[in-house]
């Protein structure tokens, strides 16, 4: 029985409604994931930003002998408990590298103890009344103020909190990612053309190309128990190194690779093929002079991505021992070092509560270099498209 005009009209009407209404839910879903990444960032800036900051005292050091044997005689008694205690160890050190030193007194801004630099900040410490007074002396003087935190930038890791800094995590993470690097990239950019180029359809190639796709989603740690067991317990490659970090890290990267590498050669025209053939190329000058060029662009972004991914990795770091406590940045492969997650992780850890804003420093840290990573990733893709 044919509908009449009322029915059809009623329900078009319907058939409208719920097209706006899934409209407007995609677009509340849009905002509201926006609002959540809006506020995520937020917190972190608000919480992170003081610890690009660091409270600082303008005193005056006597170096003397005094002081060369007893490093705390150096300054007033006064000030002293103000002071980090890190400035007083390497004093002797520095007369005795500096002679022109001793017999004279210097007025220099010092680090101040991680109380005093939590006091500024409107925090909660742990100061005297008496250290109060003197601090407050301090700073009516211009003696005492928050300074910019190179030191952040500069040192490594530090049982006090004023002291820790993320160069020798930062040290650690580019030489990891060096050897993630040049590990997986070339070993997934060929696996996936000659999967894609040069391999038969065959039982074989389904298995592996089946076993790839379910590696890509193997959780993170369990990667990290087979660094352990392969490349630690079997191969005897050195515990909580760059070395066995990078290739625990590749393990996890290649399936990223090998997938992103093979869409982008399934993107290239067939008639590109086809007429590189034609002029009598052989298969593998097709794929050299042709097809790897043009598909350039999407291998540069997923192996980037892929990359990124690794570097925010902080479970099978710690199965293979990165969460070292490193002071001093890492010169080799083989020795000892710690990653930026792993150092995040270790700060987040800690009691003391003026290593919560280095734990949220850290993370700005971090998210700021996977931002240029990804920027570099979508740089490199227009850049290679508009070339091709």
């Amino acid at each position: 029985m044919s509908q009449s005009f009322e029915e059809i009209s009623a329900q078009l009407k319907k058939r409208h409604r719920r097209s706006a209404r899934m409209k407007w839910m995609t677009m509340g879903a849009l905002i509201l994931s926006a609002a959540f990444l809006v506020v995520f960032i937020s917190d972190m800036v608000v919480r992170g930003w003081p610890a690009f900051q660091q409270a600082q005292i303008q005193v005056e050091v006597s170096y003397d002998e005094q002081s060369q044997k007893l490093p705390l005689a150096a300054v007033d008694e006064d000030v002293r408990p103000l002071i980090s205690r890190g400035f007083f160890r390497p004093l002797p050190r520095k007369m005795e590298n500096n002679p022109a030193l001793m017999g004279t007194t210097q007025t220099q801004w010092v680090i101040a103890d991680s109380r005093v630099d939590q006091y500024l900040k409107g925090n909660e410490d742990r100061l005297r009344p008496a250290d109060k007074e003197t601090l407050q002396a301090l700073v009516e003087e211009g003696r005492a103020e928050l300074k910019f935190n190179t030191t952040f930038f500069t040192t490594g890791d530090s049982k006090m909190p004023e002291l820790a800094g993320i160069a020798s995590a930062a040290i650690g993470t580019v030489m990891t990612m060096l050897v993630t690097m040049a590990v997986c990239f070339p070993i997934g950019v060929m696996t996936a053309v000659y999967l894609e180029e040069f391999a038969p359809d065959n039982k074989l190639t389904q298995l592996i190309e089946i076993n790839i796709n379910n590696l890509a989603a193997v959780p993170s740690i369990l990667f990290g128990l087979l660094g352990l067991a392969i490349y630690i317990s079997f191969f005897g490659v050195p515990r909580s190194s760059p070395l066995v970090g990078g290739l625990t890290l590749a393990l996890m990267t290649l399936p990223v690779i090998i997938i992103s590498t093979r869409a982008a050669l399934r993107s290239v025209p067939d008639s590109i093929r086809h007429a590189a053939f034609g002029v009598g190329c052989s298969r593998w000058q097709v794929v050299r002079d042709h097809v790897l060029p043009v598909s350039l662009p999407g291998i540069l972004t997923g192996s980037i991505i892929g990359l990124a991914q690794a570097m925010g990795e902080t479970a099978p770091l710690i199965i293979v021992g990165m969460v070292a406590f490193i002071p001093d940045a890492s010169i080799s492969i083989t020795n000892a070092s710690t990653v930026m997650p792993a150092q995040i992780f270790t700060w987040a850890s800690e009691p003391n509560s003026a290593f919560a804003e280095k734990t949220a420093g850290g993370i700005l840290v971090l998210l700021a270099v996977l931002i240029f990573l990804n920027a570099l990733a979508v740089w490199l893709r227009n850049k290679f498209e508009r070339r091709w």
